[in-house]
C-alpha cells in the first residue's frame, strides 16, 4: 500500500435534540485514521461559471487501510475533513471487496 502520509476525519451527519428538543442536523467526528491522497487536481477538476463568477470545482481520492469501523462509511451520512477542508463523498469503492482498503472519491464543499 502507499504513503497513508496523511491525516483525515470522516465526520457522520446525526440528528441531535437541544434541551428544549428541537432537533437539528450536526456533523459530529466518526473516524480519523491515515490516508494517501490522490488525484487532487483530478481531469475532473474543473473550473465552471456559476452566478456570473469562475468557481474552483476541486475533487479527490482518499484511500485508507480497510477495517470494519470504516467499511460503514457511506457517501450520503459521511464527508471528510482534511487539512480544515470538508469534502463530500461522491463515491466509495471497496477495492473488489479484498477487505485491504477503501477508496473515497471526494469533492471540496464550497462555503
Amino acid at each position: 500500500m502507499s504513503l497513508m502520509n496523511e491525516k483525515v476525519t470522516f465526520q457522520k451527519n446525526v440528528v441531535v435534540a437541544d434541551v428544549i428538543g428541537n432537533h437539528k442536523n450536526v456533523w459530529e467526528d466518526f473516524y480519523t485514521c491515515h490516508a494517501t491522497i490522490g488525484g487532487e487536481g483530478m481531469a475532473s477538476s474543473k473550473e465552471k461559471e456559476e452566478a456570473g463568477t469562475i468557481v474552483e470545482d476541486v475533487g479527490m481520492t482518499v484511500t485508507i487501510r480497510y477495517c470494519r469501523k470504516a467499511s460503514e462509511i457511506g457517501s450520503t451520512i459521511h464527508r471528510i475533513v482534511f487539512r480544515d477542508e470538508i469534502y463530500d463523498i461522491t463515491n466509495v469503492d471497496h477495492m473488489n471487496f479484498k477487505k485491504r482498503s477503501l477508496k473515497f472519491s471526494c469533492r471540496k464543499v464550497r462555503r
